[in-house]
């Protein structure tokens, strides 16, 4: 199977170690996340410096992956990566991390679906259009090493399909 480079997209603060185990896997290359302190120069810039940073940074990715945390839904950064990611016809996908564990906090709660934030002109929303997967909560890590791949090709062909849909709908509504 063809090995990815990936745009992860997380709740920096909350999640960072359980997206090191994902990034840690080894079943893709997936771009490196910022190390802490690369993170603080990036977040201490303007907005239209981040947002370069972001558009860079996922420019030549073959999949946006949002991992979803506890706050995940209600990050700024976060919204505009989806957002960013539907508009350009990006494949995407979500992955519940909660029940991954972090050294430093353990499991966390499940977080809210962020596609729903983005409602499209029919009324339908960016959760109806875009999967996201519950790993096995008995083992998260091990569901996520067995099917990421799959995930990822999955979420690539649902693009292609996607992509007639943004011609005539467009997510320009975030619920707040």
């Amino acid at each position: 199977m063809t090995k990815r480079q990936v745009f992860y997209s997380f709740h920096y603060k909350n999640d960072v170690m359980r997206v090191q185990q994902i990034r840690n896997i080894g079943v893709l290359e997936g771009y490196c996340p910022v190390s802490p302190n690369d993170w603080e120069q990036v977040r201490c810039k303007r907005d239209r410096e981040i947002k370069e940073w972001i558009d860079n940074t996922m420019q030549y990715r073959s999949c946006v992956i949002v991992l979803i945390g506890e706050k995940t839904a209600h990050q700024k950064w976060v919204n505009y990566e989806i957002k960013k990611a539907w508009m350009e016809g990006r494949p995407l996908l979500g992955i519940y991390i909660n029940n991954l564990k972090c050294p430093r906090q353990g499991m966390c709660q499940k977080g809210e679906n962020p596609f729903e934030r983005f409602i499209l002109k029919n009324g339908a929303t960016l959760a109806d259009m875009i999967p996201c997967y519950e790993p096995d909560p008995e083992n998260a890590y091990q569901d996520i090493k067995k099917n990421l791949n799959t995930w990822i090709e999955n979420a690539i062909e649902n693009a292609k399909y996607n992509l007639r849909v943004i011609k005539s709908m467009r997510a320009d509504k975030e619920v707040k």
